[in-house]
């Protein structure tokens, strides 16, 4: 087994594994127990009692985060007409067609968000595998298909973020950065903290929200009051 170096050591000596935390003790500790050097990124993990095998089971959606996620979002935009004024006027890294698709084709992979308006799907399928299994297919469900570009562009910017159930029932959400202010951190947990709990499924027997646990990126997980998440749908 690997031994651990004395600051993370010390990180974990701050958590009690035994102990249930309130959300506002919760987030507090995340960021008093966090060590790294760089600005960690807090994030969440809600263990769901669903299963994803099942597609009226599967949690997946996005949500603005109200204070940001302290990351800068590269936004692209495949589009066409007058809608390339639109995304570019709205703040887009990158907008256009054909040759877009071709330089993902080629390799090219910098950035972190695909939009496009419904009469470019036939041709971004060329690189649906491509964009697939990173999880940046543009999807109606997520709005990164629609006709409203500016919408949507300035949505992704402002710090739109993704989530969807793993195969184990549990959904990672990141919301925020050790900088933030606590009350920024509140704000965005109970944005996505209350967009999960609405979501569960009708068909969804027996606990919904079996643990939340938060973390930073390298300190410890912290384990929150399940119900207390609930009360905030």
């Amino acid at each position: 087994m690997k031994k651990l170096n004395k600051k993370r050591q010390e990180s974990r000596a701050k958590v009690d594994s035994n102990k249930i935390y309130s959300i506002t003790e919760g987030l507090a500790l995340a960021k008093e127990s966090s060590f790294a050097k760089f600005d960690e990124t807090v994030e969440v993990a809600f263990r769901l009692g669903v299963d994803p095998r099942h597609a009226d089971q599967m949690i997946r959606g996005a949500i603005v985060m109200p204070a940001g996620t302290g990351k800068k979002i590269n936004v692209v935009v495949i589009t066409s007409g007058e809608n390339i004024a639109k995304a570019e006027a709205a703040g887009a890294d990158l907008v256009g067609g054909d040759d877009i698709i071709q330089k993902i084709q080629g390799g090219w992979m910098e950035f972190d968000r695909v939009i496009a308006t419904p009469d470019m799907m036939g041709k971004i399928g060329r690189v649906a595998r491509i964009l697939g299994p990173r999880g940046l297919m543009p999807n109606p469900k997520l709005g990164t298909v629609t006709t409203d570009v500016d919408k949507a562009v300035k949505e992704q910017k402002a710090g739109k973020v993704e989530y969807r159930t793993e195969k184990s029932g549990i959904v990672h959400v990141p919301f925020g950065k050790k900088s933030f202010e606590d009350s920024a951190l509140m704000e965005n947990f109970k944005s996505i903290a209350g967009a999960i709990a609405r979501a569960k499924p009708a068909s969804s027997k027996g606990t919904y929200v079996k643990s939340v646990v938060v973390s930073t990126s390298m300190g410890p997980g912290i384990k929150l009051d399940a119900n207390e998440v609930l009360g905030l749908a």
